[in-house]
């Protein structure tokens, strides 16, 4: 069976949702015969500069952001998660096109684990090259090819902006959305028991 997951990596649900889907995949009887494969998706791809998170959400939000974020972090605390409020958002297109350098090299599910926590954990600045290649390295990328990635602007641009397009054919208007198998679809980061139950309908379906 294979679990398509379309996130971003400055997605806090997507860091939570991939926590608790991992979670219930950890319990599935089947797990060793499911493929999970992340798709690209980009919550803010028109976005050219990189501001601090708290203040493109209290612009959005109002007075209430900084109260929104705490909840977002406990959430993220409950499921063992590292989370920081004073972190940057940027444009991510350039991380998901290494993402698919890795996926072609095996480290996928690495170098996904490892963004999410730069970013969220470690409040890392991951919109500069120097810090995605040192996440990326740190997985087991070589160096020279993910520069080669960020330098060649094309290098698996067409790869990202496909991914994007299948997320909208299949209805994602926002991330974390997981597909199983074709058959299943959830969306958000929902509970343990939600991905659980989604994997058994899956495969029985």
């Amino acid at each position: 069976m294979r679990v398509e997951i379309w996130s971003d990596v400055i997605c806090p649900w997507c860091y939570i949702g991939k926590a608790r889907f991992e979670s219930a995949l950890a319990g599935f009887e089947h797990r060793d015969e499911v493929e999970v494969i992340y798709r690209s998706f980009e919550l803010d791809p028109n976005r050219a500069s990189v501001e601090p998170v708290e203040q493109l959400l209290t612009e959005r939000y109002g007075p209430q952001a900084a109260q929104m974020e705490q909840q977002v972090a406990a959430l993220a605390q409950d499921e063992g998660l590292g989370y920081r409020t004073d972190r940057e958002v940027g444009n991510t297109f350039d991380i998901h096109r290494v993402l698919h350098l890795a996926r072609a090299k095996g480290v996928e599910h690495e170098l996904m684990t490892a963004m999410f926590a730069a970013n969220f954990a470690d409040a890392r600045p991951i919109f500069t090259a120097d810090t995605v290649v040192d996440v990326a390295v740190s997985v087991g990328l070589d160096k020279a090819d993910v520069v080669r990635v960020l330098d060649d602007k094309t290098a698996y641009a067409d790869d990202v902006r496909a991914e994007e397009r299948e997320a909208a054919q299949l209805g994602a208007r926002g991330v974390p959305f997981f597909v199983l198998d074709r058959k299943v679809g959830v969306s958000g980061g929902q509970p343990v028991e939600v991905f659980a139950q989604a994997l058994r309908q899956a495969w029985d379906a």
